[in-house]
């Protein structure tokens, strides 16, 4: 398996981080982008640096990097995540507005038919969100807020965010042990 992620800017970036660090563990392989406001966030949410993010992912590219295969429908992955992603970041995907790797990756994504994963951690949506929510889903995106269940019981705030994570690789057919089943 091959994924592309990326973490944009807005509160939330531990979801992007526990994602590379599941990825790694599982043996997926992931190319990162990671965007400059979300480099700020990181160290303010996380006290992480982008190089300590940067080491959990296969491959590494600058959201500025146009010319970075990611760019290219080509190149065969199976799938992209934003997680967290950034109601600019969603906004400019639902325009068609590939101005960065980012958003570039996302529309190479969609105009091929993969899975795009879209994470948005915002709240409360004004209709402009819910809109572009809409427009993305019909055109094939997966849109994930990050609202994590109860019913597995958790105890510590990692365990609500192995919950989304879970739910991001269920949705991209990744299996997985990062929270309990419903069972009913």
């Amino acid at each position: 398996m091959h994924l592309i992620i990326a973490i944009t800017g807005c509160s939330g970036v531990v979801y992007g981080v526990r994602l590379l660090e599941a990825c790694r563990k599982l043996g997926v392989e992931t190319d990162l982008m990671v965007s400059q406001a979300a480099e700020k966030i990181l160290e303010l949410e996380l006290g992480k640096t982008i190089e300590d993010v940067r080491k959990l992912a296969t491959r590494n590219y600058s959201q500025d990097d146009l010319e970075a295969p990611l760019a290219s429908g080509s190149v065969k992955t199976d799938g992209m995540v934003i997680a967290p992603c950034s109601m600019k970041t969603l906004g400019a995907i639902a325009s068609g507005i590939a101005d960065n790797l980012i958003t570039r990756a996302a529309d190479v994504t969609l105009k091929e038919g993969r899975p795009l994963v879209l994470v948005p951690r915002e709240t409360p949506l004004n209709l402009i969100h819910l809109e572009n929510m809409v427009r993305l889903k019909l055109a094939g995106a997966t849109i994930l807020p990050a609202m994590p269940g109860f019913y597995h019981e958790p105890k510590e705030i990692s365990e609500m965010i192995d919950f989304i994570v879970g739910r991001i690789l269920d949705v991209l057919g990744v299996e997985h042990k990062l929270y309990r089943r419903w069972q009913g």
